[in-house]
Parts: C-alpha cells; sequence; structure tokens
C-alpha cells in the first residue's frame, strides 16, 4: 500500500510540472498552491530541481550546436555596427539639412493652410450669399416698388418673398427681421392703396364734369350725324348735292375719336386696390368702403349750386357732372367683377333720378326767359339720352318735361304778352296804306287777306285793318313755331304734338292777347277813331283763325277732324274783343255827350229867350255828325247801335237837366230856349231820338195855356211825380 500512495504522489507532481510549463505565468498561482497544499512539497522541489537540469542540458546542446552561427553573426552584426553608424551620421546630417531647407517650405506650407482656409471659408460665405442675395434682391425690389407706388406687384413680391425665398434662410437674424416687417409691410401696402383709392375719388369727382361733358358730347355729335345724314337723303338737287359733300367733310371732323371714360380716366388705382384687399382677404371691407364713398359724392353732385337758373351753363354743369358719375359707375360695372352690381347703380340711380327732378322743378320755375326753358329742355333730352345709352331709364324725366311744357308756355304767354303790348302800344290804328304793287303784296303775305273790289282799286290805297292786324298774326305764328320747338324729341306722337300746340295758343288767344286788347280798349286815352279800328282789325283778325287751324294742321299732319283734336278758340277771342270795343264806343261816345253837357249854361229864369240854339248844343251836333261819319267803316249793327245808344243818352241827359234838384222854378222863357235847342238837335240830327223832351216841354208849355184850365191838376201832378219840389212860376 505505501508503494501505491508513493506512485500516486509521483504522478501528480509530474502532472504539476507540465502544466507548470504549458501554462500562462499568470495562471501559474493555483497550480502551486495545489503543491503547497500538499505533504509533498520537498519531493515536489526536488523534481522540480531535476527538471530544471534537464532543461538546461538541452539548452547546453543547443547552443552547443548553434554556437559557430552565433558567433558569425555576432561578427557580421558588429560589422554592420559601423556602417549603421555611418549611416547614422548621414541620417543625422541630412536630417539637419532637411529641416534647415524644409523651413521655408513649413512656413509656405502655413500659408498654403491659411489660404485653403480663407478659400474654404469663402466658398461657403458665397454659398450662402448665394442664397441670400435673392432674398434681399427681392426686398430691394420690394422696397422699390413700394416707392413707385406699384402696390400691386409690390404685394405679388412680398407673397414671394415669403413664401419662396425666406424659408430658404430663415436661419440668419436679417431674415426674421423680415419676416417680423412682413406684416407691417403689408398693412403699409393696403394703407397706400387705400391713399391712391382715396386720390382716385377725388379726382374723379373732379373731373366729373368733364367726363359728362365728353358723353354728352358723343350723344350730341351722333343726333347731328343722324341729323345730318336725313338732310343727305332729302337733298336732290345738284346744289344740295354739294352742300352734303360739305356736311360730310364736316362729319368727318367731327367724327373724330371723343375719348371715353377710359380715356379721360386712369381707373388702374380702383382695379389695383381691389385687388390687394381680395389678395389680402379684405374684398368686402373695401367694397363697402367704395360704395359708401361714391354714395357720398353722389349726395354732392346732386346738390345742385343755388344759381343754378340764372344761366344755361349751370344746368350743363349740374347735369355733366351727373352724367360724369354714372358713366363712370357703369365702367366701374363692367370692368370689375362685383366691385359694384346693377341692384347698387340702380339704388344710386333712382335716388340721383328723384333728386334731379325735384331740383329741376325747384329752379326751372324761377326761369322766366323762353329761350332758356327751351335751351333747358333740349339739355335735359340730351342728358337723358345719353343716360338712357348706358342702360338708365329716363321716363321719369320725359314726364317731367311734360310739365317743364307747361312752364315753358307761361313763359312764352308771358312774353308774348309783352310783344303784343309792343305792338298794339305802336300802332297808328289807322289804315295800312299802300302805293304800289310790292307792298301790297307783302302785307298780303304776312296776312290772308282777299278782296276783290281792293284789288282792282288803282294805287295809292288802303288796306281797312291797321298795322298790328298782321303784326299779331305773324307773332301767333311765331309762338307756334316756339311751341313746336319745345316737342322736338320729346317722342311724343302727332297728336300729342298738334293737342299742346293747339291748347297752347287758345291760352295766347284768350287769355294774353284778349287781355291785351281790353287793355288797349279801356286805356283812358283811346279815341273814337281808335276804337273803331280795334272792331274792324278784330273782324279780320277772327276770320283769319280759319287760316291758323290750317297752318297747324300743316305742321302737325293732323287734321281738323280727329275726335281728339283741340279747337281753336280765336274767333271767341276776338268777338269778345269787339264786343268790348262797341261798348267801349257807347261808354266814350256817352263821356263826351257829357263834357258838351256840361258846358250847358241855361238861365232858368229867363223872362225871354234866345234868337238860336245853344253854342254847346251845335258844338254837340258838330261832334256827333264827324263821328256818325267814322262809323260808316263799322258793321251796320254797329254804327245803328252806336247812334241810338248816343241819341237816347242825350234824350236822356236834357231831360235830367229839367229835373235837376237845383232846379226850382222855371220860366216860359227859359222853357222857349230849351225848345230851341231841342229843335236844332231835330233839325240837324233826325235821327235823335228825343221824343222824351218834347213830351216833357210840350207839358211844360201846355202849363202856360189858359185853355188848358181843366187839365192843370191832373199835369201838375203828373210833373211833381217826376220831380217833387218843382215849382212852375206864370209869367202873368
Amino acid at each position: 500500500g505505501a508503494e501505491d500512495g508513493a506512485g500516486g504522489t509521483a504522478a501528480e507532481h509530474e502532472r504539476i510540472l507540465r502544466e507548470i510549463e504549458s501554462t500562462d505565468t499568470a495562471c501559474i498561482g493555483p497550480t502551486l498552491r495545489s503543491v503547497y497544499d500538499g505533504e509533498e512539497h520537498g519531493r515536489f522541489m526536488e523534481k522540480l530541481e531535476a527538471r530544471i537540469r534537464n532543461h538546461d542540458r538541452e539548452i547546453e546542446k543547443m547552443c552547443n550546436f548553434h554556437y559557430q552561427g552565433f558567433v558569425d553573426s555576432i561578427t557580421e552584426l558588429l560589422k554592420v555596427r559601423g556602417e549603421a553608424q555611418k549611416l547614422k551620421n548621414q541620417v543625422t546630417d541630412t536630417n539637419r539639412k532637411l529641416q534647415n531647407e524644409g523651413k521655408e517650405l513649413i512656413l509656405a506650407m502655413e500659408e498654403l493652410r491659411q489660404c485653403r482656409l480663407q478659400q474654404r471659408n469663402i466658398s461657403a460665405t458665397v454659398d450662402k450669399l448665394t442664397l441670400c442675395l435673392p432674398v434681399l434682391e427681392m426686398y430691394s425690389k420690394l422696397r422699390e416698388q413700394m416707392k413707385s407706388k406699384r402696390h400691386y406687384p409690390a404685394l405679388k413680391t412680398l407673397e414671394h418673398l415669403e413664401h419662396t425665398f425666406l424659408p430658404q434662410v430663415s436661419h440668419y437674424r436679417f431674415c426674421k427681421v423680415m419676416v417680423d416687417n412682413i406684416p407691417r409691410l403689408r398693412e403699409e401696402i393696403k394703407e397706400l392703396s387705400m391713399s391712391d383709392l382715396k386720390d382716385f375719388l377725388e379726382s374723379i369727382r373732379k373731373h366729373s364734369d368733364k367726363i359728362g361733358e365728353t358723353a354728352m358730347k358723343q350723344v350730341g355729335f351722333g343726333k347731328e350725324f343722324s341729323a345730318s345724314s336725313e338732310l343727305e337723303v332729302k337733298n336732290t338737287s345738284p346744289m344740295s348735292e354739294q352742300d352734303s359733300g360739305i356736311l360730310d367733310v364736316e362729319d368727318e371732323d367731327e367724327e373724330e375719336e371723343v375719348p371715353g371714360a377710359q380715356d379721360l380716366v386712369d381707373f388702374s388705382p380702383v382695379y389695383r386696390c381691389l385687388h390687394i384687399y381680395s389678395v389680402l382677404g379684405a374684398r368686402e371691407t373695401f367694397e363697402s368702403y367704395y360704395r359708401k364713398q361714391r354714395r357720398k359724392q353722389a349726395r354732392l353732385v346732386l346738390q345742385p349750386p343755388s344759381n343754378m337758373h340764372e344761366t344755361l351753363d349751370g344746368y350743363r354743369k349740374y347735369f355733366n357732372q351727373i352724367v360724369g358719375f354714372f358713366v363712370v359707375e357703369d365702367h366701374i360695372l363692367h370692368t370689375t367683377q362685383g366691385l359694384v352690381n346693377r341692384a347698387y347703380i340702380d339704388e344710386l340711380w333712382e335716388m340721383a333720378l328723384s333728386k334731379t327732378i325735384a331740383a329741376l322743378r325747384t329752379h326751372s320755375s324761377y326761369c322766366s326767359d323762353p329761350s332758356l326753358v327751351l335751351d333747358l329742355k333740349n339739355l335735359i333730352v340730351l342728358f337723358a339720352d345719353t343716360l338712357q345709352g348706358y342702360g338708365f331709364p329716363v321716363n321719369q324725366l320725359f314726364d317731367m318735361l311734360l310739365e317743364i311744357q307747361d312752364q315753358y308756355s307761361e313763359t312764352l304767354l308771358k312774353k308774348w304778352a309783352g310783344v303784343f303790348r309792343t305792338i298794339l302800344d305802336s300802332d297808328n290804328y289807322s289804315p295800312i296804306p299802300v302805293s304800289n304793287e310790292e307792298a301790297y303784296r307783302k302785307i298780303v303775305g304776312q296776312f290772308p287777306f282777299q278782296d276783290a273790289e281792293l284789288e282792282k282799286q288803282p294805287f295809292p290805297k288802303k288796306f281797312p285793318f291797321s298795322e298790328f292786324v298782321p303784326k299779331v298774326y305773324s307773332q301767333i305764328k311765331e309762338f307756334i313755331y316756339a311751341c313746336l320747338k319745345f316737342s322736338e324729341d320729346l317722342h311724343l306722337s302727332s297728336t300729342e304734338v298738334d293737342d299742346m300746340i293747339r291748347k297752347s295758343t287758345n291760352l295766347l288767344l284768350t287769355r294774353t292777347l284778349s287781355n291785351c286788347l281790353q287793355n288797349v280798349i279801356k286805356r283812358k286815352n283811346v279815341g273814337l277813331t281808335e276804337l273803331v279800328q280795334i272792331i274792324i282789325n278784330t273782324t279780320h283778325l277772327e276770320k283769319s283763325c280759319k287760316f291758323l287751324e290750317e297752318f297747324i294742321t300743316n305742321i302737325t299732319n293732323v287734321l281738323p277732324e280727329t275726335v281728339h283734336t283741340t279747337k281753336l278758340y280765336g274767333t271767341t277771342t276776338f268777338k269778345d274783343a269787339r264786343h268790348a270795343a262797341e261798348e267801349e264806343i257807347y261808354t266814350n261816345l256817352n263821356q263826351k255827350i257829357d263834357q258838351f253837357l256840361q258846358l250847358a249854361d241855361y238861365d232858368w229864369m229867363a223872362p225871354e229867350p234866345g234868337s238860336r240854339a245853344s253854342d254847346y248844343l251845335v258844338d254837340l251836333i258838330g261832334f256827333l255828325r264827324s263821328t256818325f261819319a267814322v262809323f260808316t267803316h263799322l258793321p251796320g249793327k254797329v254804327a245803328q247801335t252806336a247812334c241810338m245808344s248816343a241819341c237816347k243818352h242825350l234824350s236822356t241827359s236834357l231831360l235830367q237837366l229839367l229835373l235837376e234838384a237845383e232846379v226850382r222854378q222855371l220860366t216860359l222863357g227859359a222853357l222857349h230856349q230849351f225848345n230851341l235847342d231841342v229843335e236844332e238837335c231835330e233839325r240837324k240830327s233826325p235821327n235823335l231820338v228825343l221824343v222824351l223832351v218834347l213830351v216833357l216841354v210840350l207839358v211844360l208849355v201846355v202849363c202856360w195855356d189858359s185853355s188848358w184850365d181843366g187839365s192843370v191838376g191832373f199835369i201838375l201832378g203828373w210833373i211833381c211825380w217826376i220831380h217833387p219840389g218843382m215849382d212852375l212860376l206864370d209869367s202873368s
């Protein structure tokens, strides 16, 4: 058993030695530990020393085997050592030389390094600037556009800058400044464009007059061209053709392009501002502001100047401004999308129409000059036609013109009242003398008069009427022409024109001319000769009324037999004037008789009568005979009535002389003198009706005859009943 234990220990030691030889020195600790943990470490040491001696013997054997080679190698190494030293010295020397020579190169390389660094920085800077320069250029372009007031391009540039360029360089500080400025720039563009719009609104307010004038001229030229074309068609004679050629040349000159609203006004501020506000999302704000401002301007335009009625230019300027306003709005309507719409335009036009008509009613009422009223009518027609050409309804304007027509008629009547007064005041109320055929034909050309007997008479001869007859007749025709002028371009039918002319002419005859004739007839200083001539004149004017009817028919082409045709009342006018003249003759004669009777100076207490009739009565009878001679030109009934009226008034006045309150006593001599006067009247003028006076004289004479005593009581009672208080004196 002891031998088996010794054999196991030896094997263990052998194993440990092999592990020591083959194991890494770092891991040898556990192996050695196992040796010392055992009890045979002495033996292990012996084994270890034996193993070392074996290895030493092997190393010695190997060294002995390789020794000669090693010696040779050492010998070679020693030889190399000297060469190496030389090489070292050469390398050191070369290195020293190289270092000396490389200092300049190092400096150059340092410079090159710096240059490369700069180049790299420059390249990087160029790259960054390449990104930044478009931004800066775009910003510069933006400022330039704003400076030159190109606001809409500026807004587009700003959008490009914000959405395209700035995001590429957003990390730079200057970009942040730009980004922060964008809202302010937008607001600035908005304010500047609004400022331009305000300037535009102010400009069109000032230029509305010119715009309207141009638009109305265009319509006026169109009317003139149409009228000249009609004349050209109607003219057929060689001279007419030549004249129409001249018209063509004038038309060619007039047809030169008349500038429209778009030529007179730059509308770009409106378009720009509209686009800008649309882009900024504030279109509704812009539309509201524009319409509000234009409404204010409309109210200003529609406010007429206080002195507009004084001249036609006042009306023309007023109309020009209104037309200019709506021409601009019409242009805006058709060149923008929704800035204004038809409803807005119609609303403005309704307001304008009502205010314009009210202003015209007020101011035209102040006008007393028919020429101005006619010019105003033509201006209103041109105004209406111009706006109608732009699509505005103008029926109310033409209805209002019918109202102005009544006023025009009134101004015409006032004017013709002055004309008639001048004619009547300047007339000599004597038949018109003519000394030759030319003068005769001139009068007949002015007044429709035909008298075969007068034509047969030799020159010189006289028309039965005075100068105011042809003058009044001519002026009535002039009045009709003046009425016709107003009806032009009013789109009236021939029947309406005819009715208008006839009604106005009737007013002229029944009111104006009638009043003028009545005033002449009622004048204090009018004489019997003048009154007689007035009767003759009105008789001829009455006969001429049928020619006035024909004249109106010819110019209106409406036959008088038409159902609705108004008849002329001239016959009634002249009849009334003639009757007034007749009455004035009767009154005038009676006044003359009264003037002569005021000269009567009877001595009712005279004891004896005179030898002849009283002087006043002789003069009175002479006056009546000369006056009745003038009445030979009057119609028989008028002359007869005048004579009867004069005789009746004379007889009544003579009777009144006897019945005056102052005549309380009479003598037979006074009655005989009165009887002489009555007989003188009977002898010189048998037509004088003095029956009442003769009866009274007869009664008074009988009162002194004693053979009539039985009837004295009755006669005295009858006389006292006629004139109470009269005392009849007995000459005995």
